[in-house]
């Protein structure tokens, strides 16, 4: 209950009964319809004693806490090594990444041999299979040319999606010819390739996609799918503008782009100026850095508050600068040569400073001509040693001014381009990169390049394999395939790069979840710092749309990890170091509506031969604190066939995908075939495995128990209690049910579909999390959003069951019983109605029209309300001024979030406000943004990604913003 606010004359007194885990009230006092508080207290230990008594016995916590007492004697515990458990992932993880990038060899190496066998033809005739041809028909229902029949058939490993693993097949841009004798000739010598994909594929069955991109433009893919084009009956998928293709073909580059706004640019030829420098920044990778100068008679920087300086080539900026290019007028005249000295200026004051890539350096110039060749220039800037390379992009079919652009393409070590229409433009711009490849083609130095987290949405195959919760991130690892014969290798032919996905969840595989604890996580950034992968990183939109954010690949470590505000983790784990850092966080969970307060133990180190770190976070007390039980095997494997018993999907128990025969293998019966000598090539994590028999036993006598109560008429007559449940430290779980199934209010409740109420790769269930922070013995109780919002109410009651009484123990288990909502709101209401007098007529109850009653949870959650709409809404939310009031008595404390990740909806001004490269307000409150406020490498964002149910916040790009979390301060 709160204190009444309203003043005396009002007649409606709003009581509120809080935190159902202590069973604590607060009087309503000051009003002529006054409330004992000794009502209150009768009301709330009423409640409080029954529900916690039904809890108790139906999920049979009393009867678990036991039996972990008869082990407590034969177990050993220990506190977590997290340096050594961080070595060890780490170990793993490299051992993993060295098999992928030797697969990646075996393809460079027959591809080079294949190109060398090869002999051109131009009038090659090849029919292959064109991955958007098979299985064509034409109105005869003859098959299409460069179709013919392709047997496809569903796969698991890729989603069910129709594969054929002995071919692969071939993708042409849609703006290529298909015929093309460089197609035919390179799709002809690349036919080799499809033994190497295979056996691959055989010596590693947790390969996904394996493929080449050529330099020519055609795309050999394995396994061989077909691809649908779009309802335009495009397909603008285009390897060589791939972010793997791109960072394998070249080195890291420093590039300024000069574009001509002289009068003589207008119309077209500035659309298609735009379009040409839109194509320049999509080659643009991360390792990159740029800046664009657009001139006339004067030098005009396309973002006026970063002149004289070059930017990372994250999406961030790129889009940016993107968003600037429209606002390019032509007028005036064109004076080259102040561009080209300022140009050649920035990149070497950049270089003297160490700062860029400090490697590859290039001028991109795109105009309608050039009256001179400006040798005085190059003489000055650039010439002998010619370290920046010039590539000039002839804007419009006239040719007159072409000579002193070539001249200046071939004095400076670069290429001309001539851009006659728009639909010209990505072709020829893609050439620049074959030249900044010639140095690393002449070295045949054989890279091998990793990718940050991405998803190709440009695949066709990619929608069709997203994961249950949206699209699956992976990385790449991609190796450049060279020309190596004798004739032209000195001339640093590149034939294209190779490359294999690798799904983050098989990054996860390797992290031993039960050895982090419940709150503990494991995560992995790139030499940029971006999130490779980490439970908090949030690449969807929480809109119920399974759609990707825009930055969703360029996410920093330091904007998830926010509390470091000197930011010396992330800076340890971009620089590979080996070492330990501990500091106070808030998590998040149940959709940003309740926050956990924890201090973390953070260790860290490099994963050998890729640019990535990884690192693993531990939660001080329990969270660090392991045990070690042993049974018999017989007894254990006995256990874990009893049903109802399940192990988390997602965590590896035993590696089921490296052959073929072991994939339909549930983790359960992968276990009993190991442990039986059945499978003895199966490989499975003995320790683990031990600990789950444990776990097995020592849960088994609630089966019996549950069974009872079911079977007993005289218990739960209303089926108010429909599932009693269990979770162990290993992952394993038991269910029981008091209903048939067809009875259940909410039947997806606690399995899959049941992303927070489930283990996952990542994370312990909510239930579990929440109660293992509460006191021993004590019930935790929630409304799972989910259900509220599917109108199917169901209430969770959980408590942890510890080894030990001390709080530090380790957690052994936590056990619960979900119940209808409907019976749990009643028995609340029926509580109310009680009171000390004598003929048992209570005079103050919840049904008085002049009192209205909230129970609400230690988040300032509503459960139960006389407004069922009320219900899982934040009690600020529907009585703002009392939760002040609670606030500033102590019953709660106001937690402030900073959520870098959140989008807000940007709200545009008036029509005719001034453009952005002309208001110096709208660009420093930019540039604040992007250097002081987050970092050179992190960047705010501008649309709300707050839980629908959360309200929304108006920012400014430049400014962070908090949610509201708030959190019952109780006593330890």
């Amino acid at each position: 209950m709160r204190r009444r606010l309203q003043s005396a004359v009002e007649l409606r007194v709003r009581l509120v009964l809080f935190w159902l885990a202590l069973g604590s009230a607060v009087a309503a006092r000051g009003s002529q319809h006054g409330i004992p508080l000794g009502v209150v207290k009768l009301w709330a230990s009423a409640f409080g004693g029954e529900i916690k008594s039904i809890a108790t016995k139906y999920s049979g916590s009393q009867l678990l806490q036991k039996k972990c007492k008869e082990y407590e004697r034969t177990v050993q515990t220990e506190e977590a090594d997290g340096a050594k458990l961080v070595q060890s992932i780490s170990e793993k993880m490299a051992e993993m990444f060295r098999s992928k990038s030797q697969a990646a060899q075996r393809l460079v190496e027959a591809a080079e041999e294949a190109h060398l066998q090869h002999e051109e033809n131009p009038e090659l005739q090849y029919e292959y299979f064109n991955a958007v041809l098979i299985n064509e028909v034409d109105e005869d229902g003859n098959s299409v040319e460069l179709g013919g029949e392709f047997i496809l058939e569903p796969n698991d490993h890729f989603n069910n999606l129709s594969v054929n693993l002995s071919l692969s097949v071939v993708q042409v841009p849609t703006n290529m010819y298909n015929k093309d004798p460089d197609i035919v000739n390179g799709v002809y010598w690349s036919e080799a390739l499809n033994k190497v994909f295979v056996d691959n594929f055989e010596k590693d069955p947790s390969l996904i996609w394996q493929y080449f991109g050529s330099a020519k433009g055609f795309f050999r893919q394995y396994p061989g799918v077909k691809w649908h084009p779009d309802e335009h009956g495009v397909i603008s998928f285009d390897c060589r503008n791939r972010k793997w293709y791109i960072q394998a073909a070249t080195s890291p580059k420093d590039v300024v782009i000069l574009v001509d706004v002289s009068g003589s640019m207008k119309g077209l030829r500035l659309t298609i100026a735009r379009q040409t420098v839109s194509s320049i920044l999509d080659t643009l990778g991360d390792d990159d850095f740029f800046n664009i100068i657009a001139y006339n008679q004067e030098i005009h920087y396309v973002e006026p508050c970063l002149n004289g300086t070059l930017v990372q080539a994250d999406k961030t900026n790129k889009d940016h600068f993107r968003s600037h290019l429209d606002r390019l007028f032509a007028k005036g005249l064109g004076l080259l040569g102040d561009a080209l000295t300022e140009a050649f200026t920035i990149l070497s004051e950049f270089n003297q400073a160490g700062r860029g890539s400090e490697c590859s350096q290039a001028i991109m110039l795109v105009t309608d001509g050039a009256t001179e060749m400006y040798d005085d220039v190059f003489e000055k800037y650039n010439w002998p040693e010619r370290k920046v390379r010039i590539f000039p992009y002839l804007i419009g079919r006239e040719s007159a001014f072409a000579d002193n652009l070539k001249w200046m393409a071939c004095a400076n070590k670069g290429y001309f381009s001539q851009i006659s229409t728009l639909a010209d433009v990505q072709e020829n711009v893609i050439r620049y990169l074959h030249v900044m490849s010639r140095p690393k083609v002449i070295d045949h130095k054989h890279d091998t390049v990793w990718t940050e987290a991405y998803v190709d949405q440009a695949l066709a195959q990619a929608h069709k394999l997203s994961a249950r919760h949206g699209p699956n991130p992976m990385t790449t690892v991609a190796m450049p395939v060279f020309s190596t014969k004798n004739e032209t290798k000195n001339q640093g032919i590149l034939l294209g790069v190779v490359g294999i996905d690798i799904p983050i969840q098989d990054l996860m595989k390797t992290v031993p979840k039960h050895k982090l604890g419940i709150h503990g996580y494991a995560f992995a950034v790139t030499n940029n710092g971006y999130i490779l992968m980490h439970p908090d990183l949030r690449h969807l939109y929480q809109n119920g749309q399974k759609r990707r954010k825009a930055q969703y690949s360029s996410v920093d470590l330091s904007e998830v990890e926010w509390e470091d505000s000197d930011n010396y983790l992330r800076n340890a784990m971009v620089n590979r170091k080996t070492g330990t850092f501990s500091m106070d966080v808030k998590r998040t969970v149940d959709n940003g509506k309740r926050v956990l307060s924890m201090h973390n133990d953070y260790y860290f180190t490099d994963i050998e031969g890729t640019p990535y770190s990884i690192g693993v976070a531990l939660s001080q007390g329990h969270g660090k604190q392991f045990f070690k039980g042993n049974v018999s095997l017989e007894a254990g494997l006995r256990d874990l066939d009893q049903p109802g018993v399940a192990l988390a999907n997602e965590w590896t128990y035993c590696n089921t995908d490296e052959h073929h025969e072991h994939r339909y293998l549930s983790q359960v019966q992968a276990i009993k075939l190991y442990l039986t000598g059945r499978k003895p090539h199966l490989k499975c994590d003995r320790e683990l495995i031990q600990q789950v028999l444990f776990d097995a036993v020592i849960t088994a006598p609630l089966k019996t128990y549950w069974t009872g109560l079911a079977l007993n008429k005289s218990e739960n007559p209303d089926k108010g209690v429909e599932i009693a449940f269990l979770g162990t430290r290993t992952g394993l779980s038991r269910t029981n049910l008091f209903v048939v199934p067809e009875q259940l209010t909410n039947q997806n409740l606690l399995r899959g579909e049941d992303n927070e109420g489930v283990f996952n790769a990542d994370h312990f269930p909510l239930w579990y999390k929440r109660a293992a922070e509460q006191v021993p013995g004590t019930f935790v109780y929630s409304i799972p959003f989910s259900a509220a919002q599917d109108n199917k109410s169901v209430v969770l009651a959980s408590t942890a069951i510890q080894l030990q009484d001390d709080r530090k123990s380790p957690i052994v288990a936590s056990v619960g019983i979900q119940m209808k909502l409907e019976f749990f709101q009643r028995k609340f209401w029926t509580a109310s109605r009680q009171c000390n007098a004598l003929d048992g007529k209570c005079s103050i109850s919840c049904d008085n029209e002049d009192i209205k009653c909230y129970l609400i949870d230690n988040n300032g959650i509503i459960l139960v309300s006389e407004d069922h709409s009320q219900t899982r809404l934040f009690f600020g939310e529907v009585e703002g001024a009392v939760m002040n009031k609670l606030l500033l008595m102590g019953s709660f404390k106001r937690i402030t979030l900073y959520d870098y990740q959140a989008l807000c909806k940007e709200y545009v001004g008036s029509s005719d406000s001034a453009r952005t490269l002309l208001n110096p307000f709208s660009a420093v409150k930019w540039l604040i943004s992007e250097i002081i406020l987050r970092g050179p490498y992190s960047h705010a964002n501008c649309r709300s990604d707050s839980p629908p149910d959360h309200p929304y916040f108006q920012v400014t790009p430049d400014v962070t913003f908090n949610l509201p979390a708030i959190q019952k301060d109780h006593p330890r």
